[in-house]
């Protein structure tokens, strides 16, 4: 072909050409494609039309537009540090950091402009008003409580923004030099007492075991003096048994027998040189022996 025949080709087919090229604009423009990430606000004639979520989605072209962008991935604010006045009037420095993600675009398009700054703005407020309820030693040991309730009074701040606050945390609270020189002065008293207590418990202690040590010696000398008791009262009776059965020999045999002992054991002393020895003890011997023998 000739250029006259394609020029003429194209000049009468002209119209088409521009159909199809506008079929093919309109259809492009129908046609979104919303990542997983984001959603899509979509307005027509200036006025919110729709919101589109991930996926293929399809608008009137020229009509509609995808005005607003807003990704849907969770948002970290950044850290913060705001001052605060506890309920015992101490001045602490609260750092936080909150994390939050959009669920309605819509209301968060329409509704807030900066939506950190008023995030941050709010969480500032809440915790003011939270810290001012407690007293410091409180805001120390119950942090996880404190946390909670920011996070709960924060997500009814912003629930009308179409927002959802998904975790709120207090990174660290700091205390001026005066206020952390008492509380160390109070720290050291406090384990100061403790060591006293702990001291003062030591000492009850030995003293009851003492006490208890000193009972169970006595209980048992006790025991040792009954059994002592029973076997002379025992003695006894066999003694007097013998002498009713027997008549004054039987008395007059135990004396003896005493006298003997009594001897033998001065004569086994390791001190003892010389031994003294009593005008009647052969006596003794020999009554002792012939009562052994039975006489008389």
């Amino acid at each position: 072909m000739t250029e006259d025949q394609i020029i003429g080709l194209l000049s009468s087919n002209i119209i088409y050409l521009l159909g199809a090229a506008l079929v093919v604009v309109i259809t492009l423009k129908g046609i979104k494609i919303v990542p997983q990430s984001e959603k899509y606000v979509v307005e027509r004639f200036g006025r919110l039309h729709s919101v589109l979520g991930p996926g293929i989605n399809f608008i009137v072209p020229f009509l509609d537009v995808a005005r607003h962008k807003i990704s849907i991935l969770e948002r970290q604010l950044p850290n913060a540090t705001q001052d605060a006045i506890t309920k015992d009037n101490v001045l602490v420095q609260i750092d936080t950091s909150v994390f939050y993600r959009i669920l309605e675009p819509e209301k968060t398009v329409y509704r807030i402009r900066d939506v950190d700054g008023a995030i941050a703005t709010t969480v500032a407020g809440i915790v003011r008003a939270e810290i001012g309820k407690m007293d410091l030693d409180e805001v120390q040991s119950n942090r996880a409580q404190l946390i909670e309730r920011i996070q709960e009074s924060v997500e009814t701040a912003v629930d009308d923004w179409g927002i959802e606050v998904t975790r709120a945390e207090i990174l660290d609270v700091n205390l001026d030099q005066a206020t952390r020189d008492a509380m160390l002065q109070q720290l050291n008293a406090e384990r100061a007492r403790r060591a006293q207590v702990t001291e003062a418990e030591g000492q009850k202690r030995a003293v009851e075991l003492q006490a208890d040590a000193d009972l169970y010696a006595a209980e048992q000398a006790a025991k040792a003096r009954r059994v002592q008791a029973d076997a002379e009262a025992y003695a006894t009776g066999v003694v007097a048994k013998a002498i009713q059965d027997n008549g004054i020999e039987a008395a007059q045999y135990q004396v003896a027998l005493k006298q003997v002992e009594a001897l033998n054991a001065m004569g086994k002393s390791g001190g003892s040189q010389t031994i003294v020895v009593p005008a009647n003890a052969l006596e003794a011997f020999g009554d002792a022996f012939k009562m052994l023998k039975g006489g008389k």
